[in-house]
């Protein structure tokens, strides 16, 4: 049984007051809490193992090795890659993204295209902006429409014998929308381009099976999924990651260095250069184990449950319009109430011990298609609860008469 106050009790910062109030933790979005389970994991590690990986013949160094690369076949089964080489620790889904970026830079010329989608955070944009001015490519985009769901009828259009790359997210974090990617992706197939899918916002939520959704390149972070901050992961299918040219030399990813020639080592080695996040991988494999543990069938129904519990009592309120309201849409409620800004309410609300984001999320061009300067958004995770969200009403609607 999935039992929420049991649950809670693994998480230590939800026992901390804010201003004097309890904790009520809505920025789930921005960043999930850690349970006591992975900071143990990463205690003991410092405690009894800490030592570099891959180059010593010491206890301490080939302890820590088979850590760090057991945790990578831990995320290699969580999302069923083929290899454990498919699966290239990085420090989170921007390095990710940065890491492919860079790498098509000798493989796209001018007159090639890139698609990206309208619901994209700043990571999944800029990155490609930088890439399209190195290479002469051009940048499309796939729009979307009032109920923050992409205009797939358009992106049909768009597609054509020049795409050679199309990036999207799996879950907007801005409006918490689920795109189709099972659609994006075999279009794209169709037309012989390869997608990058953007994971931040899926992977606390979903459990996404790259060899079924048949993606090139999926990307994610373990401080959305219980884990540490600074590690994540970029999954490529292996005949993309043999293409593309390491990212950053160093050492780590070589196989011979001489001062005429480098030759470089194998995936997922050349890739990975320097020393790496040792302890926040073995913690990244340690937060896949819990919440596998809790079970993300049971997880999913509890967060909807919540979803549809807060959307239903902030409708109540006069005023207030939620934006992002699409069919398919996880724990995520981006909204404003009136002309106040959402800045004050979102100050207001920390006053009385409850932490929402306010702005504009890293994408801003989802505010600029609305024609508002940001929204208050409230992300719920499975340790949050009802009660809580009773709570976050009634405090609301305090915040709200003391700015109107």
């Amino acid at each position: 049984m999935f039992d929420v106050q049991k649950i809670r009790k693994d998480f230590p910062i939800l026992n901390r007051k804010v201003n004097g109030k309890p904790l009520i933790y809505f920025d789930n979005a921005a960043t999930s809490q850690t349970p006591q389970q992975v900071i143990d994991v990463i205690v003991d590690y410092y405690t009894n193992y800490n030592a570099n990986i891959h180059r010593g013949v010491h206890s301490l160094s080939q302890e820590a090795t088979d850590a760090y690369e057991q945790a990578r076949i831990k995320i290699q089964k969580h999302f069923n890659a083929k290899q454990p080489y498919e699966i290239i620790y990085t420090a989170g889904t921007t390095h990710s993204i940065n890491l492919v970026a860079n790498g098509f830079t000798s493989l796209l010329q001018k007159g090639d295209e890139i698609i990206v989608s309208a619901l994209e955070h700043h990571s999944n944009i800029v990155p490609w902006q930088m890439l399209c001015a190195r290479t002469g490519a051009e940048l499309k985009v796939i729009p979307m429409n009032e109920d923050g769901e992409l205009i797939l009828s358009d992106f049909d259009e768009l597609l054509n014998k020049n795409t050679k790359l199309v990036f999207v997210n799996h879950i907007s974090n801005a409006l918490g929308t689920i795109n189709p990617i099972e659609y994006i992706i075999e279009k794209a197939h169709s037309v012989g381009a390869a997608v990058l899918v953007d994971g931040a916002q899926s992977c606390p939520h979903l459990k996404p099976d790259v060899q079924a959704l048949d993606v090139d390149f999926y990307v994610c972070s373990a401080h959305k999924i219980c884990g540490p901050t600074g590690v994540g992961m970029l999954y490529g299918k292996e005949e993309w990651l043999n293409k593309l040219p390491p990212y950053q030399g160093g050492g780590e990813m070589i196989a011979e260095v001489t001062f005429e020639k480098t030759t470089y080592a194998g995936l997922p080695h050349k890739f990975e250069a320097g020393t790496p996040n040792i302890c926040g991988g073995i913690a990244f494999g340690a937060a896949l184990d819990y919440m596998n543990r809790i079970g993300f069938e049971q997880i999913a129904k509890y967060e909807n449950e919540l979803l549809a519990y807060g959307t239903e009592q902030l409708l109540k309120i006069e005023a207030l319009k939620i934006y992002g309201t699409a069919k398919e849409k996880t724990s995520v409620i981006s909204f404003n109430v009136g002309s106040i800004h959402p800045y004050d309410i979102g100050t207001i609300l920390d006053k009385m011990g409850i932490a929402v984001r306010t702005g504009h999320h890293c994408a801003q061009p989802i505010m600029d298609f609305y024609k508002i300067p940001g929204t208050i958004r409230a992300s719920f995770m499975f340790y949050n609860t009802k009660e809580e969200i009773d709570t976050f009403i009634v405090a609301l609607k305090k915040a709200i008469m003391m700015l109107s």
